[in-house]
């Protein structure tokens, strides 16, 4: 496990909402563009890698009690994602990084899909 906090500093990703929630504790990771997917088999905990922006990934994060979300290629939410994602405090992360990079680097940190 590792403080989502820190995951922000080694990786320098932006912290677009939910920066007084960075203190959870990351179980492992998951990355997936489809909401079926990651409702059907990400974890309690994980961090959740994709490249969508609308605001049903906010509902899936709460569904499933996600650490956070890394939206990757550096890609801006909508509006209502932004809004949704403050209203609960939804940790919401960019990178310019594609997600087969920022993977790689999860690894490095010792951040798995193995949980």
């Amino acid at each position: 496990m590792m403080e989502l906090k820190k995951i922000v500093e080694e990786l320098n990703l932006k912290v677009i909402t939910g920066s007084s929630n960075l203190d959870k504790d990351i179980s492992g990771g998951y990355a997936s563009d489809l909401m079926s997917d990651v409702m059907a088999n990400s974890k309690k905990d994980n961090i959740w890698i994709t490249l969508q922006t609308h605001q049903n990934i906010v509902a899936v994060a709460i569904l499933k009690e996600l650490g956070g979300i890394i939206i990757v290629n550096g890609r801006k939410l909508e509006e209502e994602t932004l809004k949704k994602a403050k209203k609960e405090n939804i940790p919401i992360l960019v990178t310019d990084l594609p997600t087969f990079e920022i993977v790689g680097r999860l690894y490095r940190l010792g951040i798995t899909g193995m949980m």
